[in-house]
């Protein structure tokens, strides 16, 4: 029999379940100042010095901002052993036509179909204009939210491990149906990044034709400073490594940005009608990632031992089993609660990424959680239709964030104005409010600029 992976059992009746579960969230919640031993010697290698992630960054931004262009290639140089020139970077016209030219039909077909699906779901939700006409005395008053796309967005495609045509779809969708005119794509110049003929093919077939061989840091910071060749952006979207979520946090206010993501991460909440080895394939779903994590939270106990035994048979057998089975270990649970009720509230703790609620009525369940990224209910509804097609993005609050943040959506890519017109006879009705609340904040010129106008 194969091996089961060594992944934490957490009973909440035990002393020790809380010690637990609070190390659980702190795993889930990168802090961004934890590398390797075998990063900490190349941090040295590079910069002389023993620098911490965030460190790292702030040199490459700053470095960026200052040098510009030439920073981005030496830094790609040094980082990816990859000699771009300026004139390189960018990915031809010609090369985009060609990948799209020399793709499979029926892959061309899958990636219409998501295309569709998506615009469908993020048209349904775009915010619209709204007004209010309200009366004031013998006056009028009208009020209105308008909406307008930002006019240049940013995406970050990762190209390490795997290719990520759907972190295209899941980001450049969303925000062409904003109807932002301009996006920029970036993806590290490796096989699987800006050289990856299915991800370029893609690039053609949604219209984009800005796309960069350059990833990492660097990637972001050309992004939002704007470099010899590449203009700045509004907003910057899309996944990445460590250094790019904490570039991305270092250039918020410079500009926009979706999240701060950290590992990939799914609970599944199941009961006594779930199937051990759907649970199973869920966990490891989302633990290929590398890093990535699978929790199971239960109050069926039989439930616990016979997914461990699903685990490693489906973990021996996949071409990604040994990274998968390190996620596990490393960032994965399986918790048996005392009762649903306790579950929901664990699961609330946890504010999952994804969440998946392994039932044959979900519902109930369902109306007790406030807190995950996207949920999928029922048996058959695994987290990879939500990664793939089912039209909602997959760029998901993780670590926690989902207690306060949402998953990437089309109103995400539209900046809005309030716009406020009173006549003359609503200003005369309005001003004695105005001039007696500026008379408390002790703001005399407030006051000034609505009695001015009074008959």
């Amino acid at each position: 029999m194969s091996e089961r992976p060594n992944i934490p059992v957490i009973r909440t009746n035990e002393d020790s379940a809380d010690e637990l579960l609070a190390e659980l969230r702190e795993k889930l919640s990168p802090r961004g100042d934890v590398v390797s031993p075998a990063g900490r010697q190349r941090t040295q290698e590079l910069f002389g010095e023993p620098l911490t992630p965030q460190q790292v960054v702030e040199r490459i931004c700053q470095d960026v901002n200052t040098d510009g262009l030439t920073a981005v290639v030496d830094y790609t140089q040094k980082l990816d052993q990859v000699d771009l020139r300026p004139e390189t970077i960018c990915v031809s016209p010609a090369e985009l036509a060609d990948a799209h030219a020399n793709a499979d039909t029926e892959y061309l077909e899958t990636i219409r179909r998501v295309r569709d699906n998506i615009r469908e779901f993020q048209s349904g939700m775009l915010n619209r204009d709204f007004e209010l006409k309200r009366t004031a005395g013998q006056g009028a008053v009208q009020l209105r939210q308008r909406y307008r796309p930002l006019r240049r967005v940013g995406i970050c495609v990762p190209g390490g491990a795997a290719a990520y045509p759907s972190t295209l779809l899941m980001t450049a969708v969303p925000a062409q149906t904003a109807g932002v005119k301009e996006i920029a794509v970036v993806a590290p110049p490796t096989a699987f990044g800006s050289y990856n003929g299915h991800l370029l093919a893609a690039c053609h077939e949604l219209g984009i034709t800005e796309v960069y061989r350059i990833g990492g840091a660097q990637a972001v910071a050309a992004m939002a400073y704007g470099v010899e060749g590449i203009e700045r952006v509004d907003k910057i979207v899309g996944p990445g490594n460590l250094f790019v979520a904490l570039a991305k946090r270092h250039v918020f206010g410079e500009v926009d940005i979706d999240s701060i993501a950290g590992p990939s991460e799914v609970v599944v909440i199941a009961d006594e009608t779930a199937r051990p080895e759907f649970v199973a394939s869920d966990l490891i779903s989302q633990a290929e990632h590398s890093p990535g994590s699978g929790v199971l939270i239960t109050w069926h106990e039989p439930l616990i031992e016979a997914v461990q035994d699903h685990l490693a048979t489906q973990l021996a057998r996949l071409e990604r089993g040994d990274l998968a089975r390190q996620g596990l270990e490393d960032f994965g649970a399986l918790i048996l609660a005392k009762d649903a009720a306790e579950t929901a509230r664990l699961t609330d703790e946890i504010a999952p990424e994804h969440l998946h609620i392994s039932m044959d009525e979900p519902e109930p369940m369902l109306d007790q959680i406030q807190n995950a990224g996207a949920i999928f209910l029922g048996h058959f509804t695994p987290v990879a239709f939500g990664d793939y097609v089912a039209g909602p993005s997959h760029v998901l609050p993780t670590g926690g964030t989902a207690r306060f943040a949402h998953g990437l959506c089309a109103n995400d890519f539209l900046k809005q104005s309030s716009v406020i017109h009173y006549d003359q006879a609503a200003c005369e009705h309005g001003a004695s409010d105005v001039e007696r609340l500026a008379a408390v904040e002790g703001l005399t010129a407030h006051s000034a600029s609505v009695s001015i106008r009074l008959k």
